[in-house]
């Protein structure tokens, strides 16, 4: 098991590299200057994360975060920032397709006529190599940054599933963070590909880094793990009061409330409102998407509403009862003792026949 931790630790860390170089090669090749090579260096801090951990944590992560999955983001959200700035000047036909097959073939024909008079297969497998990196050369800069944001994303997910897991998360809160993971990477590439994609907004400067400053904003969810775990609560005198108690029982919900309102949708709502109100930028899909923002942070108002409502109810219940020292932290706390109760009262029903009948049968004799 200890083998295929530190596996899993190493290869999920090596894609995040080599990712990473992927899209500093593609910032090179679209400014045509070597200096940015020197965005490489950021992975030497994924380097160095990965000794730290496979030495004091044995491979394992962390609780509540992710450090290979933040040190990631530094390592590409710079790169991809550079490449939608730039955003190529390569035009990219309606048939891309066919003009890549003639080129490869022609490119393929050439290299087996000059690698025909040579002696072995290793000078042909170099020749196809090279073929190769210029077939990807060619493909313009608009295609290579949309499957770098694609890309990005799915090894966000993927890198986060393959990261072993510390003993404070179980498999069960793992999966239900995939999938929130999930939903929101559709969410995040939605809205940096539709909105910056659209001829009005890729003329002004200002608006493509603000875009770019949200999409950024919105990626610093993804190393945080709160979304599935409660935080621990103790009966002490801090935790009393009513704001701790709340955030002690309903700390995931509470925090997926506050990404939605504050990280993602309610920002993304911010952006679309603008490009709409002020910069007059309409088409069905931004109008589309905005309606969805709406609905989704109306959604998440009535959420909160509903657990504030829930909680003053419950410890109004327990003020009632004379309960108000006790601690409702825990969700479950209140069914288990409530569970106890019945069970005693059970006991007790089925004893007190028992002592009647008892009674009665020593009086008849």
């Amino acid at each position: 098991m200890e083998l295929m931790v530190l596996l899993n630790a190493l290869v999920t860390r090596l894609l995040f590299v080599l990712h990473s170089l992927i899209g500093v090669w593609r910032v090179t090749a679209a400014k045509k200057e070597p200096k940015y090579w020197l965005l490489a260096l950021l992975n030497l801090l994924l380097c160095l994360e990965t000794g730290l951990t496979l030495k004091f944590k044995q491979g394992r992560g962390y609780k509540w975060f992710s450090p290979a999955i933040f040190l990631y983001l530094i390592c590409t959200v710079p790169s991809l920032w550079l490449l939608e700035i730039h955003h190529g000047t390569q035009y990219c036909g309606n048939e891309p397709g066919a003009v890549q097959v003639n080129v490869s073939n022609q490119d393929f024909n050439q290299s087996r006529e000059s690698s025909h008079g040579s002696e072995g297969t290793d000078h042909h497998i170099i020749q196809t190599a090279k073929v190769f990196v210029n077939q990807l050369s060619t493909i313009c800069e608009t295609v290579w940054t949309l499957a770098l944001h694609q890309t990005f994303l799915l090894l966000l997910v993927v890198g986060r599933w393959l990261l072993p897991i510390g003993v404070e998360i179980t498999r069960d809160q793992l999966s239900q963070l995939l999938l929130m993971f999930v939903g929101t990477a559709a969410d995040i590439l939605e809205f940096a590909s539709e909105t910056l994609d659209i001829e009005d907004v890729r003329k002004n400067y200002v608006l493509i880094n603000a875009i770019l400053a949200v999409w950024t904003w919105s990626m610093l969810q993804f190393p945080l793990d709160l979304a599935v775990q409660h935080i621990g609560c103790k009966p002490t005198a801090s935790t009393r009061r009513i704001p701790s108690l709340l955030l002690c029982r309903y700390s995931a919900e509470l925090w997926n409330i506050g990404v939605s309102l504050f990280i993602q949708d309610g920002p993304f709502f911010i952006v679309r409102s603008i490009l709409m109100g002020h910069f007059r930028i309409f088409n069905q899909m931004l109008v589309f998407f905005t309606a969805k923002n709406i609905l989704v942070v109306t959604l998440q108002l009535y959420r909160l509403a509903v657990i504030t409502l829930d909680f003053r109810a419950t410890v109004l219940q327990k003020s009632r009862k004379g309960e108000v020292s006790c601690c409702p932290c825990e969700p479950y706390e209140a069914s288990i003792h409530a569970t106890a109760d019945q069970d005693t009262e059970m006991r007790e029903f089925v004893a007190f026949p028992q002592k009647e009948e008892s009674q009665t049968l020593s009086e008849d004799q």
